[in-house]
């Protein structure tokens, strides 16, 4: 029997452009930036993805679900995982209640098929937050959370993480050490050049490997490719 999906209306709610209008430039910045992932990954398979930013309010969380949807209109099977166990904000763009998540897998309270939520979006599914801990960085690091990246493999294709800031709190980079590959998304004429070098710095000492930057909210550009680049 499928799953329910257990969708309710919030407020704060996003639009996904890759779903909304998938002929746009901006969707097919994403499908770019996808393939660019996977050209990155010609030697060793790239299967777990973490996305994080600077600071707040560059974009992070609107880039990561929109290229979760792009990996999954390939015909991937994706799992997209709020892993911001301080600020949440999956449950937002795919309309859900956040009463359960990856903080309750994480405590063992329940299973990682109890906590998916099917999205409307065919090979799509995601985990919101849950409950928010009072020691986020500890569960991010345990064993647990390994245990919870094997077993998600097994089943998926691709797995996406939203994580905090990297220069607000360790999140990032203690996630950054257990997954394939890690991006940074900054925003155009926001974030400043101090703050990208720092996170930048802080993120390639990770086991991971540091696959580039997403460039968001670019001015519009006389070769009509603008908004979102990867490199």
């Amino acid at each position: 029997m499928a799953r329910k999906k257990n969708i309710s209306p919030v407020s704060k709610v996003r639009h996904l452009i890759t779903k909304m209008s998938p002929k746009s430039p901006i969707s097919e910045q994403f499908r770019t930036l996808r393939t660019n992932l996977q050209f990155a990954s010609v030697d060793e398979e790239l299967k777990t993805i973490l996305v994080t930013s600077s600071s707040p309010s560059e974009g992070k969380s609107s880039s990561i679900a929109n290229l979760a949807v792009v990996y999954a209109q390939q015909g991937k099977k994706v799992l997209l995982v709020d892993a911001d166990l301080r600020k949440p904000t999956v449950h937002y763009t795919f309309r859900f209640d956040n009463l359960k998540g990856l903080s309750n897998i994480l405590v063992g309270d329940i299973s990682i098929p109890e906590a998916v939520v099917q999205t409307d979006i065919q090979g799509l599914d995601v985990i919101g937050c849950g409950p928010i801990p009072p020691n986020p960085s500890e569960l991010l690091g345990s064993k647990r959370m390994e245990k919870f990246i094997q077993d998600s493999k097994e089943v998926y294709d691709v797995i996406l993480f939203d994580t905090p800031p990297v220069l607000a709190v360790t999140d990032a980079q203690i996630l950054a050490n257990i997954v394939d590959g890690t991006l940074l998304v900054i925003r155009s004429k926001q974030t400043e050049y101090e703050a990208a070098q720092k996170s930048v710095d802080a993120l390639q000492p990770a086991k991971a490997k540091f696959l580039g930057t997403i460039l968001n909210d670019r001015d519009k550009s006389d070769s009509n490719y603008y908004y979102y680049y990867g490199n």
